[in-house]
């Protein structure tokens, strides 16, 4: 792929940036975007601190990198679509009886139409997912029939191209895949207990690497006019298969869905990541765009995003070039080289501050385990939270306004291996704070790591000195011990 302007390939820099301001608006945790048309690349940003070469993980759009996989799998003679999943698991399958998993196929797998539900495998804490998921009790129908999504049903889909190569599945891509178009050699994936490639969440690459397998799949399977994976296969994963619209409501998380692919308007498709990983290609006009972003819990962000994409890009795109906007161009690199991570937006003082500032709260006893807690906010605004919990005394540092970033100070979160804790491991993050009333200071941590998630904490003061916390964290498998509400006196 090369870079282009935007005027060259029909985009006009101002409906750029509207779509930059648009993001910025929303107020959206956003940390890159690519835009291209064709091969051109004709606009990208990272918000600081990430970067180019930032592998960003990708959540499920890793379901998409499997389905390739299985694909070139296909193309190798190593399966058949219809094979049922239980003639590549045999001992797996042993004590499973019952007939609707026994005849399941790779295909409803593709599909996500299988006999039984996804599992929280959180909960499980399995030290073998795929003995897990092979034993799975839960009530069953004819696989094939509905679509239910289904997260363990990707990762065995994973397990089995791992099974069949003798490989890591990323090894496998990259035999078959990467090196020629081009992702980046730093790729790979975090791992489940067991020594499974974590193939349904973890897959770790640039924004970049994303793009290029968007547009290895809108080519058919074909690059730099070679055909490197079957374009039947292609064609169907990027086709509807089933219907997934349960309630018959309209949205892009309704329209369809194919072999691990998202079906989207206008017969498009996309890859799509739990917390706004977006690989979307619209093909009425050639036009791609990754997102990567951690929205999580924010039900509004996909909407954002893409119809602000299909609005402000895709609706108004030329079929041939434009005159061109040089002043408008500029305005759009600077744009681009100056976004930073979203913090928090509010007053940056109160009158309350005085009262509060640098003094200890007692707490009652509360679901966070926390103890006390002082609140420091000096004239230079960077801020600091200090509290004992069972881990003992802690403190995070942040900004009025601004982020700080350093370590989330609790330990023992999951590195490589997900859902297996590692003692004194710590996530980075970035960490911003706001007044959102006169008795009201807001918290916003960010984790941005290899796992992402945002923790909300909102203090509630009163003249007595009195103090009410309410913590609300959006993350998968940790900042658990962060959930709840607390009332405490200053001591």
């Amino acid at each position: 792929m090369q870079y282009n302007i935007p005027e060259n390939v029909g985009i006009h820099p101002a409906q750029l940036l509207k779509y930059y301001q648009l993001l910025e608006d929303n107020h959206l945790s956003t940390h890159a975007v690519y835009i291209a048309r064709g091969n051109d690349i004709i606009s990208f940003a990272h918000w600081k601190p990430f970067h180019r070469n930032f592998l960003h993980r990708m959540y499920s759009v890793s379901k998409s990198f499997v389905s390739i996989a299985i694909g070139f799998c296909r193309q190798d003679g190593l399966l058949d679509l219809d094979d049922p999943i239980s003639r590549y698991f045999p001992k797996e399958m042993e004590n499973q009886q019952d007939a609707n998993m026994q005849a399941q196929t790779i295909r409803h797998m593709l599909m996500m139409s299988t006999a039984r539900g996804a599992q929280n495998w959180f909960t499980v804490r399995s030290d073998d997912r795929v003995q897990t998921y092979f034993d799975n009790t839960n009530p069953s129908r004819p696989s094939g029939t509905l679509f239910e999504y289904d997260s363990s049903g990707s990762f065995v889909l994973g397990a089995l191209v791992e099974r069949l190569t003798g490989r890591k599945f990323m090894d496998y891509l990259r035999e078959k895949l990467f090196d020629t178009i081009g992702v980046s050699k730093e790729a790979y994936c975090l791992e489940c207990p067991g020594g499974h490639s974590w193939g349904d969440s973890g897959v770790m690459c640039t924004s970049e690497d994303m793009l290029r397998m968007v547009r290895f799949v809108a080519n058919g399977g074909s690059w730099d006019g070679k055909q490197l994976l079957d374009p039947e296969y292609v064609r169907l994963a990027s086709t509807k298969q089933i219907d997934n619209n349960l309630h018959g409501v309209p949205g892009w998380d309704t329209q369809g869905y194919g072999y691990q692919i998202w079906i989207g308007y206008d017969d498009s498709f996309f890859f799509n990541g739990m917390g706004c990983q977006f690989g979307l290609y619209m093909p009425k006009k050639d036009l791609l765009l990754v997102y990567n972003g951690d929205n999580q819990g924010k039900t509004q962000a996909m909407n954002v995003i893409l119809n602000g994409f299909m609005d402000l890009i895709y609706k108004t795109a030329a079929d041939s070039p434009i005159e061109p906007c040089p002043a408008l161009r500029h305005q759009l690199r600077c744009r681009e080289n100056a976004m930073a991570l979203m913090a928090d937006r509010g007053d940056m003082t109160s009158p309350m501050l005085e009262k509060i500032n640098g003094k200890t709260f007692v707490l009652e006893k509360n679901p966070m385990g926390i103890r006390e807690c002082t609140i420091t906010i000096p004239d230079d605004g960077l801020g600091s939270f200090c509290y004992t919990n069972e881990q003992g005394e802690k403190c995070l540092y942040f900004g009025m306004g601004e982020n700080v970033f350093s370590y989330f100070p609790h330990t023992g979160y999951s590195a490589k291996v997900g859902s297996v804790f590692v003692p004194g491991h710590m996530y980075k993050c970035a960490a911003s704070a706001a007044w959102y009333s006169p008795y009201q200071l807001h918290l916003k941590i960010q984790i941005i790591d290899d796992y992402f998630g945002t923790l909300n904490i909102l203090f509630g003061f009163r003249e007595d000195g009195r103090v009410s916390i309410q913590m609300v964290k959006v993350a998968e498998d940790f900042l658990h011990t962060y959930n709840g509400w607390a009332d405490g006196t200053l001591r």
